[in-house]
């Protein structure tokens, strides 16, 4: 399979936060661009930028395309003038449906996180059982990614909770005006060090809790864990 093309976290947030934020900030003015045609073009960047990395890689995930829905959802919100409330019903709502999906994988057999941590594109996973097999801790290690992906799961909870807290904080003007936009804009530009890195630390947490528990479970470094690891390993 073609590798995803990767893409720099600082040019995604600058398309999907920055500029738009900045439009409806600053150009929702009746003397600019008024509010009806500064919503439509603040969204046409993260819908477009979405859109063109699902093509440009030829595959659209299923949480992309839930980000793709939110963004119309938003759009709709305030080209047809609805009460405010329905804004932080839907900013809880994605977050919540991811975190509903992580959390009910768990009590499968395919927990999320194998997905994404516990995968041949990460790990040298064969390798990996096997040490797992010889110290009889493959169970063990299965009980882990469960516990990982409730953790994960949790982590979406806490975003769905605060991004709907903060959207009826700052977003209280009537969808359609001017103040709506700045709003929107300030919502857009605040929620991203409040929610989501607060969220990516603990996800950071998530994965040095699973990698912690690999190390003593296989008697493997990280290293060696990884594809050519091992290789690295005597190299190092």
């Amino acid at each position: 399979m073609k590798p995803k093309r990767q893409t720099s976290p600082l040019l995604e947030v600058v398309i999907a936060i920055v500029i738009p934020a900045v439009i409806l900030m600053r150009f929702s003015g009746a003397e600019d661009l008024g509010p009806v045609r500064a919503l439509v073009l603040a969204l046409a960047f993260p819908l477009g930028w979405g859109l063109y990395d699902g093509i440009r890689n030829r595959h659209l995930s299923w949480i992309a395309a839930l980000g793709l829905v939110s963004t119309l959802l938003t759009g709709g919100i305030g080209l047809m003038q609805l009460d405010t409330q329905w804004l932080a019903v839907k900013e809880a709502a994605v977050p919540g449906i991811i975190g509903l999906v992580v959390f009910a994988s768990a009590f499968t057999r395919t927990p999320l996180i194998r997905a994404l941590v516990y995968n041949d594109t990460v790990l040298d996973v064969q390798r990996v059982h096997r040490h797992l097999q010889e110290r009889g801790h493959v169970e063990a290690f299965e009980a882990r990614l469960r516990t990982g992906t409730l953790l994960v799961a949790g982590t979406f909870a806490f975003s769905s909770v605060m991004n709907y807290l903060l959207a009826r904080w700052i977003v209280t003007s009537p969808s359609g005006t001017e103040a709506f936009n700045e709003e929107l804009g300030r919502l857009t530009l605040v929620s991203y060090p409040m929610i989501a890195l607060p969220s990516m630390l603990m996800m950071a947490g998530v994965l040095y809790y699973l990698v912690q528990g690999a190390k003593a479970l296989t008697g493997l470094k990280l290293t060696e864990m990884l594809h050519h690891g091992e290789e690295a390993a005597k190299q190092g």
